[in-house]
């Protein structure tokens, strides 16, 4: 019965998925966090299409190509070379910010399996492209001309299926893999020990590779003390849903700093004030220039300032990007005998991309990803993969 689950069609998660919202490849980075910013979601789609007057239904010259959130942005005005121009650094392609040498989107028919989107995942992919199409009419759709203000491309309208949605789609049909659900991450071998960290009192500017890399593999980074034990996290997910001032913060607080001034209720005014008092000791005067235009008085909050992620904030809209910020930098934890689907639960429950592992003591073990999640689903599936995909998955 499990195998049989794992054969159905991707086009039955896509019901209720959003369109997805498109940028050309050739658009500016500055367009791109315009365009997210209006959108108030945390990703957006790069598309190529190299030929906007054949009108097929497939869109064969028409592909996503990549996605960008805040985080890609952020990371790459850190960059060495951009902080003396940040201003000529955002009328960069948004090309630039797409990772070189790996593809994390993927296009899958619809009639494509849901073993097939795991394989894909487990090789690397963030987000499947998937069409949908919601017209009654082929001839409608075939007689409109390519717009990237929409999805629409070619007379079809796409979804992406993330991670995370896969996952929520096995959890709802958990009874079809009983008893697996019930063993422990331990005895599962799903804990990933090769986790990336940084001490609470180190400069962030020490965790932007980490950060580019933890965006890529859909993990986090973990806050610690100088005794192994977890503090907090910064995590790529809560990233997403701040502004490009974030690269202020990380080229000028500590890590500690850091997981306060992106938590939820964004920056105090006393953290945004030291930002900027560090940039003009640094001579970062163009990231001083977008403090300036992102902030005012009444956009930051004005409680006291503090570099602990241990307060009770509720939810509220993170500070001048418009968006709401979905968690905290706090840490979801959990234990080397916690069952599969008590941390299937707690991933997504809190919209957390990677849940840590640690001892009663508080010390790190490790974490568990939707990625190794996954990797368990795939494993007992006893049918090889389809032809031409003999390397999708590696015990």
């Amino acid at each position: 019965m499990a195998v049989s689950f794992l054969n159905r069609e991707v086009s039955d998660l896509c019901l209720g998925k959003p369109t997805l919202r498109p940028v050309k490849e050739t658009a500016s980075i500055a367009e791109a966090v315009a365009a997210l910013k209006r959108s108030g979601e945390s990703h957006v789609s790069v598309w190529r299409c190299s030929d906007h007057s054949r009108k097929v239904l497939e869109g064969g010259n028409c592909r996503c190509i990549g996605k960008i959130c805040m985080v890609d942005v952020i990371c790459f005005l850190c960059k060495e070379e951009n902080l003396g121009n940040i201003s000529k650094a955002l009328e960069s392609p948004v090309s630039e910010l797409l990772p070189k040498g790996i593809s994390i989107v993927t296009h899958l028919d619809r009639n494509s399996s849901l073993l097939e989107a795991i394989d894909y995942i487990l090789e690397g992919t963030q987000n499947l492209v998937v069409p949908i199409m919601r017209s009654n009419s082929r001839r409608e759709h075939l007689n409109k001309p390519l717009s990237l203000s929409s999805s629409n491309h070619h007379g079809v309208e796409y979804c992406w299926l993330t991670q995370e949605d896969v996952v929520r789609f096995l959890l709802n049909s958990i009874g079809v893999f009983s008893p697996l659900p019930t063993f422990t991450i331990e005895s599962l071998n799903i804990i990933d020990h090769d986790i990336m960290t940084i001490r609470y009192h180190d400069p962030a500017a020490g965790a932007l590779s980490s950060i580019s890399r933890a965006h890529v593999e859909q993990t986090s980074i973990a806050v610690i003390d100088d005794d192994n034990r977890l503090i907090g996290e910064i995590s790529p997910f809560t990233l997403a849903h701040c502004d490009d001032t974030v690269a202020a913060a990380i080229m000028t607080l500590s890590a500690g700093d850091l997981m306060a001034y992106i938590d939820c209720c964004g920056p105090t005014e006393d953290l945004v004030e030291l930002v900027k008092q560090r940039l003009e000791e640094k001579n970062l005067g163009t990231l001083l220039e977008l403090m300036e235009d992102e902030y005012s008085v009444s956009s930051i909050s004005s409680t006291p300032s503090s570099s602990s992620s241990d307060d009770e904030s509720t939810l509220s809209r993170s500070s001048g990007s418009g968006q709401y910020c979905m968690r905290r930098s706090e840490a979801i934890t959990c234990h080397p005998w916690s069952s599969l689907i008590a941390v299937m639960i707690q991933a997504l429950a809190h919209r957390a991309s990677c849940i840590w592992v640690i001892e009663e003591d508080q010390t790190l073990v490790g974490n568990v990803t939707y990625k190794e999640i996954l990797r368990v689903f795939r494993s007992i599936a006893n049918s090889r993969p389809k032809p031409g995909r003999e390397n999708a998955f590696k015990q």
